[in-house]
């Protein structure tokens, strides 16, 4: 298995921070999103547009993701399906899903849907910031060096 970096792309906010990884360390990275996105020619990236049906792009992430991919998305239960087939998981804020706190993730995640649906004002996510940014940056690097260890 070769090491390679999946992006959940619509709404990515580190795209930069990878494709400047990606010239790096020379890892292969694929966008997937609903439409066509703007890339970077560069033999190292390529770009998968899936249909526009609901979560195509997760479904087409989960299923071509394994235990040497490296998937980026802030989808909570898109990062439980890849978890469940040994993928590495980050946030795009550098926080990583795993068995440990997948499980807490998902039972938020419903919980913040519920009180949603009541009209509850629950005021969102935090906006990204540099911090955040900084945060991936430092996570992508040391689970790609695990990665690339454990994957020769």
């Amino acid at each position: 298995m070769s090491v390679r970096i999946l992006v959940d792309a619509d709404a990515c906010p580190v795209k930069e921070e990878v494709f400047k990884t990606v010239y790096r360390l020379k890892i292969p990275v694929t966008l997937v999103a609903n439409s066509y996105l703007r890339t970077p020619d560069h033999p190292l990236i390529s770009m998968m547009v899936v249909s526009d049906g609901f979560d195509a792009a997760d479904d087409w992430i989960a299923e071509v993701c394994d235990a040497a991919s490296l998937v980026v998305t802030a989808d909570i239960l898109l990062a439980g399906r890849c978890l469940e087939k040994s993928a590495t998981v980050l946030n795009p804020n550098g926080k990583p899903f795993n068995s440990s706190n997948i499980g807490g993730a998902i039972a938020t995640r419903a919980i913040m849907a519920d009180l949603r649906a009541g009209l509850e004002q629950t005021g969102g996510p935090a906006p990204f910031s540099n911090k955040d940014r900084s945060h991936f940056l430092n996570a992508l690097d040391r689970e790609l060096t695990r990665l690339l260890r454990d994957n020769p």
